[in-house]
């Protein structure tokens, strides 16, 4: 039942960050919003850990390749797209760059992890791309008629922080297969927080405002997302190709649309409505079981 549910749960907890990001924004400077979520979530995992008595890892090399993946898959990535899109980034040219990680991860699978998709799992993500594509077209034709005059930075930083977390989840694919769940996403957390904390200091003025709104928005980064959606993530990264993982990622802009429809009143245009049609088609090219997958099960027992 979970391997069922988890890829539709993980996608909607998810999909939850940009929406945090806009109501945080208002109230707090992004890196020190993600370095005291970073902190809180290795706490709040911490505290889940020991309660439920989960075994931490036994030694310094196991340690360090947790800290090590939490700095790319955690740390580095959410800070370069924040980062980026609070230096102006169109939201439109973000989520094209976020719709490469599937692809790539899919390239790099078979030289990090011998894992090979396919021809249908191929073509899915082929498919998923285009619909991501279609579904933001208005805003990348905006961006063209604009121009990127003064950006180019930005979205550099942005391209890095999707090559870190392609190389964060293929990372944990390789080394962190075996350990419980809770203490690698805790000590994830902490590795997180060591590349975001300096950079917060260095970057920022520490901005946090206090109010209800940014104290609801940490709280749902923590638990909802950092909590939540990671530890489904790490789940699905162990239990399948980590490239059908990533390519969940594609439904992350249509389902963030949806969701500031419901919430901004922000219109759902004809391109996106189509698009998203096509990248669920895709994303289910590329996750549906194949007769071999099914099989596989049973003669193991």
């Amino acid at each position: 039942m979970l391997d069922r549910l988890a890829p539709a749960v993980f996608v909607l907890l998810w999909s939850t960050g940009w929406i945090v990001a806009k109501y945080a924004a208002v109230h707090a400077d992004p890196i020190t919003f993600l370095a005291a979520r970073h902190a809180l979530a290795a706490i709040a995992f911490a505290g889940v850990a020991f309660a439920m008595g989960a075994a931490w890892p036994k030694t310094a090399k196991l340690i360090g390749r947790t800290l090590f993946s939490g700095f790319f898959l955690h740390g580095l990535y959410l800070v370069g797209v924040w980062y980026a899109i609070g230096q102006g980034v169109p939201a439109g040219l973000s989520g094209v760059i976020a719709g490469l990680q599937p692809l790539l991860t899919a390239m790099l699978a078979p030289m990090f992890l011998s894992e090979r998709l396919g021809r249908v799992q191929k073509i899915g993500l082929g498919i998923g791309f285009a619909g991501i594509l279609i579904a933001i077209s208005p805003q990348l034709l905006d961006v063209t008629e604009r121009g990127l005059s003064g950006l180019a930075l930005p979205v550099l930083i942005n391209l890095v922080a999707m090559f870190s977390v392609t190389y964060g989840t293929l990372y944990q694919k390789r080394h962190l297969q075996e350990g419980d769940l809770l203490t690698i996403a805790c000590l994830q957390f902490v590795g997180a927080f060591i590349v975001t904390l300096p950079l917060a200091l260095l970057l920022e003025d520490l901005r946090f405002d206090w109010t209800m709104q940014a104290i609801a928005a940490m709280a749902w980064s923590v638990i909802g997302i950092s909590m939540g959606a990671v530890a489904l993530l790490l789940y699905l990264i162990r239990r399948g190709q980590v490239s059908r993982a990533a390519s969940l990622i594609y439904l992350m802009p249509p389902t963030v649309a949806i969701e500031a429809a419901i919430l901004f009143g922000e219109p759902l245009t004809p391109p996106m409505v189509i698009g998203t049609i096509i990248v669920v088609a895709g994303v289910w090219m590329v996750n549906r079981k194949s007769a071999k997958d099914e099989a596989g099960p049973a003669a193991a027992q």
